[in-house]
C-alpha cells in the first residue's frame, strides 16, 4: 500500500501567469481563471485537465534563480521529459513560443529546451506503436 498518491508537479518561478501559459501551449491544458485576482497579486496558478483536476501548478518566488544546467552554481533541481512523435515538428512549435534549446545535447532521441523561467526540458522521440 503506498503511503500518498503522486498529486502533480509544481514549478517555482518569477510569473506563474506566464510560465502557465507557456506550459499550456506545449500540453493543452487550460490555465485556471483568475477569477477576482489581480495579475500582480497571483502567488500560484495551475493547468487544469478536461477534468477540472490540477496537472501543473506554477509558484511565485521572489528571489527566484534560474538553474544553471548543464553545470554552475544553481542545479536543475527537477525537469521535466515531454513524448513526441516527430522531433523537427515539435522542436519548431517550442521555439516558436519562447523555449530556448540547450547548447548541449547528448543524444539524439531526446533534446533539452528551456522554459522562459529557465528550467531545462525535454522533448523525448517515441515511436507511434
Amino acid at each position: 500500500m503506498s503511503i500518498a498518491k503522486y498529486a502533480y508537479t509544481a514549478l517555482d518561478c518569477q510569473d506563474p501567469i506566464a510560465l502557465a501559459e507557456f506550459y499550456s501551449k506545449i500540453t493543452g491544458w487550460p490555465v485556471e481563471p483568475l477569477g477576482d485576482f489581480k495579475p500582480e497579486d497571483v502567488t500560484w496558478l495551475e493547468l487544469l485537465d478536461e477534468n477540472g483536476a490540477t496537472r501543473m501548478g506554477f509558484q511565485k518566488i521572489d528571489n527566484y534563480k534560474r538553474p544553471t544546467w548543464p553545470e554552475g552554481s544553481v542545479p536543475q533541481q527537477l525537469h521535466l521529459d515531454f513524448h513526441v512523435t516527430d522531433m523537427e515538428k515539435a522542436r519548431a512549435q517550442l521555439l516558436s513560443i519562447g523555449a530556448v534549446q540547450a547548447d548541449y545535447q547528448s543524444a539524439e532521441h531526446f533534446q533539452v529546451f528551456f522554459d522562459p523561467e529557465g528550467h531545462p526540458f525535454c522533448l523525448v522521440l517515441k515511436s507511434v506503436n
